[in-house]
């Protein structure tokens, strides 16, 4: 469903599987709703939601949610397997003139195989062809498998610390790239 791939490569640690980066659209929600509800029983502090919360809304929420990842200030590419399920998800929007990094997951049986950078990649080229040079993320405090990811990314700790949304005595560590492919 949705657009042709952006990318497609094949992973020598893993027999038989390759992958291919797409754009979130709005004609991706079905896939799109299945990973988010993936990633939010897999990781329930990580993206500032409850899996509670996601289940009750509707196809249409989620038909608009889609869609609202592929417009002019906002983007969404997912890795999809040769079976056409996707297996990762990252996503950026521009406010205030800088480009954040939003929701990033791969499924547990691949982290570590390349889909997080192939998916960074293709944000920063998104970003760079908007004159972007700079991605800006939050990060739970006790993520550290996910800020060492960012680190080995070249994103660096600014310092900043921003409640967590769904408990705001815990944090978010705010890390910021300051260069990104065009």
């Amino acid at each position: 469903m949705g657009r042709e791939p952006v990318s497609a490569f094949r992973f020598p640690s893993i027999d038989f599987m390759a992958f291919r980066i797409v754009p979130v659209t709005a004609e991706s929600w079905r896939s799109f709703r299945a990973l988010r509800l993936e990633m939010l029983a897999d990781s329930p502090k990580a993206f500032g939601e409850t899996l509670d919360a996601a289940s009750r809304q509707s196809d249409d929420d989620w038909l608009r949610r889609a869609a609202e990842t592929s417009s002019a200030l906002s983007c969404g590419f997912a890795a999809v397997d040769d079976a056409g399920r996707w297996v990762g998800i990252m996503r950026a929007r521009v406010e205030d003139g800088r480009t954040f990094l939003l929701g990033v997951y791969v499924t547990p049986l691949l982290r570590g195989e390349g889909l997080a950078e192939a998916l960074l990649l293709e944000i920063e080229r998104w970003a760079g062809k908007r004159g972007h040079d700079q991605l800006t993320l939050e990060v739970h405090e006790h993520n550290q498998r996910a800020q060492a990811f960012y680190r080995r990314m070249g994103f660096n700790d600014t310092g900043d610390r921003v409640p967590y949304p769904l408990a705001p005595q815990e944090h978010e560590v705010v890390m910021t790239k300051p260069s990104v492919v065009t």
